[in-house]
């Protein structure tokens, strides 16, 4: 299975997503800059968290607008699975392939710490590796990860099955619509969510529960 992790100015977690692909892979992922103009071919695409160009304008805005994803659009509309975590949540969202946005947090105020998650469909290539209710313990740290959008879209994600997790009742972050924490596209190949299961995937993190969802890609990739 091969894999690239985007690289943007003031991407933080693309190490540590590329630890977590090549444990499950054994295969060191490409580390894509973003301004190159060409992917390598692979099998998946990864948007790491962090503060792409510190977080101006909006959170993903200009990240949305590097060279590089035009390749990311195009691989995508051709089914490459893509993966946004966090701020690569935000920047799919910018980029138009999920629907929504990522707003300040209710509270005003940077969370970090790690919260209980249920996954809430498991009919898609990345929450395979789980059953549907399956509750897990997931690290955030965000700034702008209170999931908006408007009520037809909202119904419309919910009918579709397009829901991937939710933070569980009462434990909500950030004061995201409907407890939404990840969300599938139209085509369940591209998912954003803003816990990081790369920092949940190894025995000495708080939990492994994040490592089933890499290792159900590559049950779909190999």
């Amino acid at each position: 299975m091969k894999t690239a992790v985007i690289v943007f100015p003031g991407s933080n977690c693309d190490r540590d997503v590329a630890v977590a692909l090549r444990a499950v892979t054994g295969t060191a992922p490409a580390m894509v800059w973003h301004g190159d103009s060409v992917l390598p071919r692979t099998d998946l695409i990864v948007l790491p968290g962090g503060f792409s160009y510190g977080d101006y304008l909006r959170c993903g805005a200009m990240a949305a607008r590097s060279p590089v994803m035009q390749a990311v659009l195009e691989a995508a509309r051709h089914g490459t699975p893509v993966l946004g975590i966090c701020n690569g949540f935000q920047i799919l969202t910018e980029a138009g392939l999920l629907p929504g946005t990522l707003l300040r947090n209710a509270g005003l105020s940077f969370v970090c710490r790690t919260v209980n998650v249920e996954v809430a469909t498991a009919d898609s290539a990345f929450t395979r590796g789980y059953e549907a209710g399956a509750r897990l313990r997931l690290p955030i740290a965000h700034h702008d990860g209170n999931y908006f959008a408007d009520a037809e879209t909202l119904d419309r994600l919910e009918e579709e099955d397009r829901v991937a997790f939710r933070y569980v009742e009462g434990e909500n972050p950030n004061g995201s619509a409907r407890n939404i924490a990840g969300i599938l596209s139209r085509s369940r190949t591209v998912l954003g969510l803003m816990p990081h299961p790369e920092r949940a995937a190894e025995p000495v993190h708080p939990s492994t529960d994040g490592r089933a969802l890499f290792e159900g890609l590559l049950g779909v990739m190999a």
